[in-house]
C-alpha cells in the first residue's frame, strides 16, 4: 500500500512541478547566463555587453586567482587546462615540498580528503556523523535520567539529528523505490525495442502489467515533458539512481566511515593542517569542473563555453566528497587558498549542521584579514535561511553570539516528548512528532546584527525568464542572509572528459558571482573584498515583479524580491564594472 501511494505522490509532484518552476522544455543559448536581458531577452548578467562596450579598449591589470573549494576539477579539460593556477615554486612530480609550504607537489592545488592510500569518494551527512557520535551515549536515555548542563545540550542535539535522520532515511528509501521502478520500466521498454533510450511512443505502446506500471508510465510522460525530452528525463533518472544509491549506502549509513583509512589524519585535532595529497581531480570531478567553467572557462579559444572572467587562474582545492564536507577540511581549504594568493574563494557546498564551527570561523577571519572574498552558495532546499541553519555562514561564534544563544535557550519552549521511529528504523533511535502551527515563522532580527564577516557574499539562484518564475524553485532565500541572486538554472558548463552539460543549483549561481568578482578585480585590483561585495550588491538589476514562492508553511505564494535577498536583485556585470570605475577614481 505504501509503495502504491508513493507513486501517486511522485506523479503529483511531477505533474505540478511546472506551476512554480520555469520550463526546461526550451533550447537556451549555451552562454545565456552571460547575456543581457534588454539586448538578448535572457536574464543573464550582461557579461558580453560589458566586454563589448566597457572593456573593449581596456587591458586587465592583473590575473586573479580564484580558489574553487569543491569535489575536484578535471585538470585535462580542453576548456580548463589553460586557466589552471600553477604553483611555480613547485617542481611537478619530484616528491619534494619545493616551496616548503607543507604540501608536496601541490602544482595546481591540494586535496584534503585523500592520502597515499587513495581518495575519499563518499562520506556521511554531518547529522549522521553527529548521530553516530552520540548514539552510544544517549540511546538508553529516558525522562528520569539525570544529565548535567553539557549532557542536556548533547542530548537535545542527539534527539534533533535522530529525528531528521529518520525523516531523511525514510524519504530517500521511498524515493529510491520510485526511481528504481521508473528506471526498470524504461530499461525494459528500451530492451524490447533494441534501443538505449526508449521513445515516448515506445512507452505509450507498452502494455502495463499492473496499476503501478501504469502510474510509472504517467510519471515518465509527465517528467519527459517537464525536462524537455525523454532523453533528458532518462539522464535525470540515471543520475537520480546514482545519487539515491549513494545516499542510502554512504550518506545515510552510520556504519560507513572510511575517513581514518583513506585520509589518515588525526580527525580529533581540528587544527592539524598537513595531510592529504595533490590529486585535485579525485574520483568525481563533475561538480567542481562545472563550477570552474562558469567562473573562467577559456575565453581565448574557439571551443566550449566562455566563463565570466577572462583573466583568471583556477586553484583547485578538494574538500567535498559525495556527502557533507567536514569543517576541518573546509578551514584548511580556506587557509590554503589565502596563503597561496587567491583573491576570491568559491564555496558551492553547505549543510544543516556544524561539527567544529570555531575552526571554520578562524579561517574565515584569516581570509577577512588578508582581504579575500568568500562567495557561498545559499543551498537548494527552497528554505528560508533567515529561519533555518545553513553552514558554513558569515556569523562568528563570538562571545556576543554565545551569550545571545544562551539567553534564547532560556526563553525557548520545552521540547516535545519522544516517540518511536517506524519499524524500519526502530533500533536506530527515536523521533519527535512535527508540531503543527498556523503561525507564520518570524525571523530573529537581533542575531543578524551579531559579529560577522565583511568579506562574505551569499548567493541564491535565478532562472532565465523575467517573469514570476524568475526565482529558481529550488533556491534557498532570505531577506537578511542571502545577499544576491545569480543565474543557476540550466547552466551549461564544463564536465570531465572535455564535455559540457547543463546543471542546476545555487552551486552554479555562486561561481557566476565569483567570476564577476574576479572580473572586477582584474581591472581594479586595488579594491578591497568588502568594496567588491558592496559593488556587486549595489549594482544588481532590481526585480520589480513579484515572483512565485512556496513559503515556509508550504503555501504557494507570490513574494517581492526584496523579501528573498538583501539586494533585491540579480547581479549585473555591466553595472558592476561601471560602479567599480567610480570606486577606483576615489582611491
Amino acid at each position: 500500500m505504501r509503495f502504491r501511494q508513493l507513486f501517486f505522490t511522485a506523479l503529483f509532484l511531477l505533474t505540478n512541478a511546472s506551476v512554480f518552476a520555469q520550463s526546461k522544455d526550451v533550447k537556451l543559448p549555451a552562454n545565456w547566463f552571460n547575456l543581457d536581458l534588454a539586448q538578448d531577452g535572457y536574464f543573464g548578467i550582461s557579461t558580453e555587453k560589458a566586454y563589448k562596450e566597457l572593456l573593449k579598449d581596456k587591458k586587465p591589470r592583473q590575473k586573479i586567482i580564484v580558489a574553487v573549494i569543491d569535489g575536484g576539477i578535471d585538470i585535462n579539460h580542453e576548456d580548463l587546462k589553460d586557466i589552471l593556477w600553477t604553483n611555480k615554486k613547485e617542481i611537478p612530480g619530484n616528491g619534494i615540498d619545493d616551496d616548503g609550504n607543507g604540501y608536496v607537489d601541490d602544482v595546481h592545488g591540494w586535496n584534503f580528503i585523500g592520502s597515499k592510500k587513495g581518495n575519499l569518494a563518499y562520506d556521511n551527512l554531518e547529522l549522521v556523523r553527529i548521530y553516530r557520535e552520540y548514539v552510544p551515549k544517549y540511546r538508553s536515555t529516558i525522562k528520569s535520567t539525570v544529565l548535567d548542563s553539557t549532557q542536556k545540550k548533547e542530548f537535545e542535539l542527539y534527539t534533533k539529528v535522530t529525528t531528521e535522520f529518520g525523516k531523511k532515511y525514510n524519504e530517500a528509501d521511498q524515493t529510491f523505490s520510485v526511481i528504481v521502478a521508473i528506471n526498470k520500466l524504461m530499461d525494459s521498454v528500451a530492451m524490447i525495442h533494441k534501443k538505449t533510450i526508449p521513445s515516448l511512443e515506445d512507452i505509450d505502446s507498452y502494455k502495463a502489467e499492473d496499476e503501478t506500471e501504469e502510474q510509472v508510465k504517467k510519471i515518465i510522460r509527465s517528467g519527459s515533458k517537464e525536462s524537455g525530452s525523454i532523453e533528458k528525463f532518462h539522464k535525470e533518472i540515471k543520475d537520480a539512481y546514482k545519487q539515491y544509491d549513494v545516499m542510502l549506502k554512504y550518506n545515510l549509513n552510520p556504519k560507513y566511515d572510511q575517513r581514518a583509512e583513506l585520509v589518515g589524519d588525526d580527525y580529533s585535532n581540528a587544527r592539524e593542517k598537513f595531510y592529504g595529497n595533490n590529486d585535485i581531480m579525485g574520483p568525481n570531478a563533475e561538480h567542481g569542473s562545472h563550477v570552474s567553467g562558469i567562473i573562467g572557462a577559456n575565453r581565448k579559444n574557439t571551443i566550449g563555453i566562455n566563463g565570466v572572467a577572462a583573466e583568471v587562474s583556477i586553484m583547485g582545492i578538494r574538500v567535498v566528497p559525495e556527502g557533507d564536507e567536514r569543517d576541518k577540511d573546509v578551514a584548511n581549504g580556506i587557509r590554503y587558498a589565502v596563503d597561496n594568493g587567491a583573491r576570491v574563494i568559491n564555496m558551492s557546498f553547505g549543510k544543516g549542521y556544524k561539527w567544529n564551527k570555531e575552526v571554520v570561523d578562524e579561517a574565515v577571519k584569516y581570509a577577512e584579514e588578508k582581504g579575500v572574498l568568500l562567495v557561498h552558495a545559499a543551498g537548494n532546499d527552497n528554505l528560508n535561511v533567515d529561519l533555518e541553519d545553513n553552514y558554513p555562514n558569515k556569523y562568528y561564534d563570538s562571545p556576543e553570539a554565545i551569550a545571545y544563544r544562551k539567553k534564547m535557550e532560556k526563553e525557548a519552549p520545552k521540547p516535545i516528548p519522544l516517540v518511536p521511529l517506524n519499524s524500519r528504523m526502530q533500533n536506530q533511535g527515536m523521533v519527535r512528532p512535527s508540531p503543527r502551527s498556523t503561525a507564520k515563522p518570524v525571523a530573529d532580527l537581533t542575531k543578524f546584527n551579531l559579529p560577522h564577516a565583511s568579506n562574505w557574499i551569499e548567493v541564491g539562484a535565478s532562472a532565465y525568464k523575467n517573469d514570476a518564475t524568475l526565482k529558481a524553485s529550488f533556491s534557498n532565500y532570505g531577506k537578511y542572509n542571502v545577499d544576491v541572486f545569480a543565474p543557476g538554472f540550466m547552466i551549461n558548463s564544463t564536465v570531465p572528459d572535455s564535455k559540457y552539460e547543463e546543471l542546476d543549483g545555487t552551486s552554479m549561481a555562486a561561481p557566476v558571482v565569483s567570476g564577476l568578482a574576479a572580473l572586477i578585480l582584474s581591472y581594479h585590483p586595488e579594491l578591497t573584498a568588502p568594496q567588491v561585495r558592496e559593488i556587486i550588491m549595489k549594482s544588481v538589476t532590481k526585480v520589480i515583479q513579484k515572483v512565485k514562492l512556496t513559503n515556509e508553511k508550504g503555501e504557494n505564494t507570490r513574494a517581492v524580491f526584496s523579501d528573498l535577498c538583501v539586494s533585491g536583485g540579480i547581479v549585473n556585470a555591466y553595472e558592476a564594472l561601471k560602479l567599480a570605475e567610480s570606486y577606483a577614481k576615489k582611491k
